[in-house]
């Protein structure tokens, strides 16, 4: 018998049974269920089991976190409920049956950009870094900055400038292979469709606001402008998902013995043409748009009332799943400004979760217990995974998940009000310093401090005053006295 034999057959028992079970999967720390009906699921008994660490649902799944040993956990319930397991990308296909149109866009869109997030957090650490050493003058009395005095930082300012390109230049490479990936089509495809776009023949897209006349291609009846898409988000999902739907439709017509031959042609060449002539401009047209509204909305004179409150209801948008278009608005904004206004304040929610769960710690220092899961949440916020934190303590408790949506109102507000820009996204906890502008350092340190002391100092005065209690409460000493 395995330690969690019993606890699966609990799970398997709480969770409604095998036939409430359509599918079931796991990722690194949590179960993916596709339950026939998520009423049947009993999350307080489920709550309940030890090794569990909290429960919810989102993008038509059932998730339960188990943590670290989710793939033991994951083998035993296999074993014992006799469900066969699937890959996870089956599960959401599944789960996509649960979904509105709406709902299922933003899973879409989450698919697409869940495997880009590694590059684009190391784009920002070394955009950072290139920023720290090429940028503020440390040495000299302030005079001169690393690059200035020494060979070395001036060689690896120039060095680390190749990683940065290759991330954040030919993105519409990394999107359109995603895309393609997504949907089951050829990914090399996806991959040349994305080379198309950033090819050194065009001109470069940073080159097109400064007026630089662009070369065409010339066919006698019809001219086309060589423009790239360097860095340009839509341009490259359109023509990712126009390629791949073709793909996809011309496998049902086409012959297997010359589809070979006839799909990838067919496929390539007019998504290719259309991405120049239509998918692009119009493409680049609605980023801009997008991108233009937000910039103007947070540098606007109500830029401090979008601040607060996006701080405010940016906790909530992850557990719907809706904070995923986040990525695709900052990275048009990166694109269209050479930065973005919004990441900062991900950053700073993602910090004031952790820091309401630093007071729990606190509140509960006698229960060891409750540090088992509350010490490592914590840790895991303050480096950008805030999963453990809001679904295994702050929502448990309601009352730190509020102070923490306070605390990064007020921290997002006060962020915007002073123009910090972040150069990328980046590690989105207290390492997303390092990808912030550098002249913008100081504004966003202060900021942090107000996402950590906020949260803290209100989690504990709910907690003595019974603020927006939740299911569990926070019984201690300290509760009733400070």
């Amino acid at each position: 018998m395995s330690k969690f034999t019993k606890e699966a057959q609990e799970l398997l028992e709480y969770i409604g049974g095998k036939e409430n079970i359509s599918a079931v999967s796991h990722c690194a720390t949590r179960m993916r269920f596709v339950l026939q009906d998520n009423k049947k699921a009993d999350m307080n008994k489920i709550e309940g089991i030890k090794s569990v660490k909290g429960t919810f649902a989102q993008a038509g799944q059932f998730q339960v976190i188990v943590g670290n040993e989710v793939s033991s956990f994951y083998n035993e319930f296999v074993k014992v409920s006799g469900v066969d397991g699937v890959s996870k990308d089956d599960a959401k296909k599944s789960a996509r049956d649960n979904l509105n149109w709406l709902q299922r866009m933003i899973s879409h869109l989450a698919e697409i950009f869940t495997p880009l997030i590694p590059a684009l957090v190391v784009g920002g650490l070394i955009l950072g870094f290139r920023n720290v050493i090429g940028d503020i003058k440390l040495l000299e009395g302030g005079t001169k900055t690393l690059v200035e005095t020494s060979q070395f930082w001036a060689g690896t300012h120039h060095f680390l400038w190749l990683i940065g390109e290759a991330i954040f230049h030919f993105l519409p490479v990394g999107i359109t292979w995603s895309i393609t990936k997504k949907m089951g089509g050829t990914q090399i495809l996806g991959i040349i469709l994305g080379l198309t776009l950033v090819s050194p023949q065009l001109l470069n897209a940073y080159g097109v606001p400064g007026g630089a006349e662009a070369p065409v291609w010339d066919f006698g009846f019809a001219q086309i402008n060589m423009i790239g898409y360097q860095a340009q988000v839509i341009p490259a999902i359109l023509a990712g998902f126009v390629l791949a739907s073709l793909e996809l439709n011309l496998r049902k017509i086409v012959p297997e013995y010359i589809s070979m031959i006839v799909i990838p042609f067919f496929a390539l060449v007019p998504t290719v043409l259309l991405a120049h002539i239509v998918l692009g401009p119009v493409g680049w047209a609605i980023g801009a748009y997008i991108s233009n509204v937000v910039y103007v909305g947070l540098t606007s004179a109500f830029g401090w009332l979008f601040a607060a409150v996006f701080g405010f209801v940016y906790a909530p948008l992850v557990i719907t799943g809706l904070h995923h278009m986040t990525n695709a608005i900052d990275l048009q904004l990166m694109s269209e400004f050479g930065g973005t206004n919004l990441w900062p304040m991900i950053a700073l929610s993602n910090i004031a979760q952790g820091s309401a769960v630093m007071a729990i710690i606190y509140l509960n220092r006698d229960d060891e217990e409750e540090k088992q899961v509350s010490i490592p949440a914590a840790i895991s916020c303050y480096l950008g995974v805030t999963e453990p934190a809001m679904f295994g303590i702050n929502l448990k408790y309601i009352f730190p998940f509020l102070a923490a949506m306070i605390g990064s109102a007020i921290a997002g507000l006060f962020s915007v009000s002073t123009g910090v820009m972040a150069n990328s996204i980046g590690v989105g906890g207290l390492p997303g310093i390092l990808s912030i502008q550098p002249q913008y350092m100081i504004s966003f340190a202060i900021a942090m401090l107000i996402a950590i002391i906020v949260p803290i100092v209100l989690t504990i005065f709910f907690a003595k005053h019974k603020i927006a209690q939740g299911k569990e409460t926070v019984e201690s000493k300290e509760a009733v006295e400070i």
